[in-house]
């Protein structure tokens, strides 16, 4: 009898603190912010300013937006390089020193993105070691993976933060021609795949907010191409939630879709924010983030924020705001130093 009503006793108080759960998460929703930024490069102008007194020092490069940087939960930006070790190399077949790593690490960056065009610039050998020198960085990370294995129980990749589950996606449109050396993956842009991935992640993975992170688009052109328009739109039916373009080096359109507006026979319409709820988020390209490149409006790019609600088991995108960064290159001794400007702060100094 005793037994009995100690039994009775747990029973009640586990129902009671159930209520007072649910009554808690009625009354408070979780937030969290996701940053993005574009293509982290490492030319060989930046790999020659970079190196000083025998290392390679990035401490110019992020100073002035690392606090931006690390006030988000999660943020993502594209590596468009191999760590594949010496000799490093810029372009076109990019190998940087891990040092960059450490530096983006430090700079607030949880996520990297691995699928692109330079995924293979250092084959089988540079696949590997980026995957390994990210691993011993202890970040997360996807679009390349060793096998099929290891794909499997990272791709989709799940990242949880204040009880909001983000499944991330990861596609590149090729790599410049390079064929994948078995049992190594590259993701590549394959809309069977894709269907099933975001399938995945809705279903196996019950995400409530999925995000795709494409490499695509044509290079140096400020306006998407149709291809991308008719992807977007594929995703979007399918159910991802944000997606995220990079690859063309400039800054593209960004397209914020709300719940009451309907698709139109041309694409995804253009939208003002503020008018009802956002449904979804289409950043056609974030530009550069950090590069050697000098050609027009390749000197810069956008951080795109989008701050994540979640209340009564319901996910809503409350906001999508961006800010401009620039690549400034300042003489220093017989060195040039790369720093990301955040062109608001800057802009009217003198």
């Amino acid at each position: 009898m005793c037994k009995l009503k100690n039994l009775q006793k747990w029973l009640v108080c586990i129902f009671i603190s159930t209520l007072a759960y649910l009554h808690i998460n009625t009354l408070s929703a979780q937030e969290l912010t996701l940053l993005f930024v574009g293509d982290a490069m490492q030319h060989k102008s930046q790999i020659t300013n970079a190196y000083r007194n025998g290392i390679y020092d990035y401490s110019s490069y992020f100073k002035y937006v690392k606090d931006y940087i690390s006030e988000a939960d999660i943020a993502v930006f594209n590596l468009e390089v191999t760590l594949g070790g010496k000799p490093y190399t810029g372009y076109p077949a990019f190998s940087a020193p891990d040092e960059y790593a450490v530096a983006l690490k430090n700079a607030g960056f949880n996520v990297f993105l691995t699928s692109n065009n330079h995924s293979l610039d250092k084959g089988k050998k540079g696949l590997e070691r980026t995957i390994d020198i990210l691993d011993s960085l202890q970040v997360r990370h996807l679009g390349t993976y060793k096998n099929a294995d290891e794909k499997i129980r990272n791709h989709p990749m799940m990242l949880t933060k204040n009880d909001i589950r983000i499944a991330f996606l990861n596609y590149t449109y090729g790599t410049n021609g390079i064929r994948v050396t078995p049992p190594n993956i590259v993701n590549y842009i394959d809309t069977i795949q894709i269907k099933n991935d975001i399938k995945d992640a809705k279903g196996f993975l019950n995400a409530d907010l999925i995000v795709a992170c494409v490499h695509w688009g044509d290079e140096y052109k400020l306006i998407q191409n149709k291809t991308q328009e008719r992807l977007a739109n594929l995703m979007v039916r399918e159910g991802v939630d944000l997606i995220i373009g990079s690859h063309p080096h400039v800054v593209q359109p960004t397209q914020i879709l709300k719940k009451d507006e309907e698709e139109t026979s041309s694409g995804i319409s253009q939208l003002k924010t503020g008018e009802s709820e956002i449904s979804n988020v289409i950043v056609y390209s974030l530009g550069n983030f950090i590069s050697g490149m000098s050609k027009k409006d390749t000197d810069g790019g956008q951080m795109v924020k989008i701050v994540v609600a979640k209340k009564d088991f319901k996910t809503t995108i409350k906001s999508c705001a961006h800010q401009w960064v620039y690549v400034a290159k300042q003489k220093n001794a017989d060195k040039i130093d790369f720093t990301l400007l955040p062109v608001g702060q800057f802009e009217n100094t003198k």
